[in-house]
C-alpha cells in the first residue's frame, strides 16, 4: 500500500510516495482504512527535523490523525469494532498511509453526520482549544486573544472561547480576508501578527498557537492575573530569557503555562472529544477545512504550510 515517508529532513522536497507492508494490528490496536488524514502544525516541525527528543529518523511515515473505517483488529479487541468508521490518534508519526495503525485508546467512534474530513479537522485541534482555555480557567465575562487564529487549533479556540462567554475574543492573523472570516466565527477584535490594531490592549487569557519571539510581547499584553497558555510552536521557541518579562511585572501577578493533551488522562480526552464531535455534527462548532489533496500530494501541502496561506486545516485523502 502506499504512504509518504520523509527520505530527508528540511524542506518538502524530502518527502516522498513509498510501497509499504500492510500494517497486522497487535494486542489493543485496530487497523484503519483512513479516508482522510489530517495534516498540522506538528507534522511541519517533525518533517523540518527541528522538533527534538522523539528519536525521529529518516524514513518515517510521518501524520498524526485520521478518519476511516476499522478493517483489522487486534487479538483482544471486540469485533464489533470491525466496519465502524472512527476518528483515531496515531502517535506522533504513521498517519500518511492508507492503512494506519492505532491504540484502541487512541481511537473514538464517529457521528453518522459527521465526515471523516471534518473529524481530521476537529479531532486534535478542538480538544487542545477546550482544554487550553480550560487550563487558564477562563471565566464568562473574560477577554480572551488567541494568537495565531488562521488554523485549526486558533479557529476551535475562537469558536470555544465565544461559546463559552468570553466578552471579547481578539486575534492575531496575516491578512483583512482572514480577519473578516475569523469574525465570522465568533472573533470581536482584529490584530496583525505584531499584536497591532483596533483592540483592546490587555487580555485576561492568551491562547499562543505561535511561540516564537513574540512571546514575550504578548506576555506584556496580559492583564493583572492575565494567564498565557502556549499550544504550540510553529515559529520555533521563545527565548531563553522570556521569563524576565514576568519577573519585571511581578505585582501584575501574571502567569505562563503550556499546555499538551498528553497530561490529559484518556478517558476524559476521549469524552471531551466525543461531545466536541457531536456538537460540530449539530452545527455548533465548525471544521474549516482548507483544502482536500490527495495523499501523493502531501510534500504540496506542506509547501502550503510553509508559505503561510493555510487557513483552517489541509486533509489528505488516499
Amino acid at each position: 500500500m502506499r504512504a509518504v515517508r520523509i527520505e530527508r529532513f528540511g524542506d518538502p522536497s524530502g518527502m516522498v510516495v513509498a510501497d509499504v507492508p500492510a500494517p497486522e494490528p497487535g494486542p489493543r490496536q485496530v487497523v484503519i482504512a483512513t479516508e482522510a488524514i489530517g495534516v498540522g502544525g506538528v507534522d511541519a516541525v517533525i518533517r523540518r527535523g527541528t522538533l527534538g527528543g522523539y528519536g525521529f529518523s529518516e524514513g518515517m511515515i510521518p501524520g498524526s490523525e485520521v478518519a476511516g473505517t476499522v478493517v483489522a483488529v487486534g487479538p483482544d479487541v471486540e469485533p464489533s469494532w470491525l466496519g465502524r468508521r472512527v476518528w483515531a490518534f496515531t502517535g506522533i508519526g504513521g498517519g500518511y498511509i492508507e492503512q494506519a495503525v492505532a491504540e484502541l485508546g487512541d481511537v473514538v467512534a464517529l457521528p453518522d453526520a459527521l465526515s471523516s474530513v471534518d473529524a481530521v479537522t476537529l479531532g486534535s485541534a478542538a480538544p487542545v482549544a477546550h482544554f487550553a482555555l480550560r487550563h487558564a480557567h477562563l471565566a464568562a465575562g473574560e477577554s480572551v486573544l488567541v494568537r495565531g487564529a488562521a488554523g485549526s487549533i486558533g479557529i476551535a479556540a475562537v469558536e470555544l472561547a465565544a461559546r463559552a462567554g468570553a466578552s471579547a475574543v481578539a486575534v492575531t492573523t496575516s491578512s483583512a480576508e482572514r480577519g473578516r472570516r475569523l469574525r465570522e466565527l465568533g472573533a470581536t477584535h482584529v490584530l496583525d501578527r505584531s499584536g497591532d490594531g483596533d483592540a483592546p490592549r490587555s487580555y485576561d487569557v492568551i491562547v499562543d498557537v505561535v511561540g516564537g519571539s513574540g512571546v514575550p510581547d504578548f506576555i506584556d499584553r496580559l492583564a493583572p492575573n492575565g494567564r498565557m497558555v502556549v499550544v504550540g510552536a510553529v515559529a520555533g521557541f521563545p527565548p531563553a530569557d522570556f521569563g524576565m518579562r514576568l519577573l519585571r511585572s511581578f505585582q501584575q501577578s501574571r502567569s505562563f503555562a503550556t499546555f499538551s493533551l498528553d497530561t490529559v488522562p484518556t478517558t476524559t480526552r476521549d469524552e471531551v472529544r466525543a461531545e466536541l464531535f457531536a456538537a460540530a455534527a449539530r452545527g455548533e462548532l465548525h471544521a474549516v477545512v482548507h483544502e482536500v489533496m490527495p495523499l501523493a500530494a502531501a510534500a504540496d501541502a506542506h509547501r502550503e504550510m510553509d508559505a503561510g496561506t493555510v487557513f483552517g486545516r489541509i486533509v489528505l485523502v488516499p
